[in-house]
């Protein structure tokens, strides 16, 4: 019966440690990693700079908004063009080598 396997995936890590569940969305999704190392360090400058700021609470944090923002474009960014390099762009430039993978 086709009903038996529906959620089969979710199935398949379920004993994984969280280690091997991060390195697996690593490969997934490598932009994830980028985007925790930017909040890792973001958190790190928000609390350093905060210790040692000379602006005003709200605009400190009006400005740390606004850096974690600008971080979250550009790795969008970054991400799109990544995907539209390989989709689009490296299978006219190298079609030799996306024939190989294919198979």
């Amino acid at each position: 019966m086709s009903g038996e396997n529906s959620g089969g995936s979710n199935m398949s890590h379920h004993g994984e440690t969280h280690s091997e569940r991060l390195a697996r969305k690593a490969r997934d999704a490598p932009f994830m990693v980028a985007g925790l190392a930017g909040l890792t360090g973001l958190v790190a400058y928000g609390i350093y700079g905060f210790k040692n700021r000379q602006l005003k609470t709200s605009l400190y944090l009006i400005h740390l908004r606004v850096g974690a923002q600008g971080f979250v474009v550009a790795c969008l960014t970054a991400g799109v063009g990544y995907n539209l390099y390989t989709k689009f762009l490296a299978p006219k430039l190298f079609p030799e080598s996306v024939e190989d993978t294919k198979e």
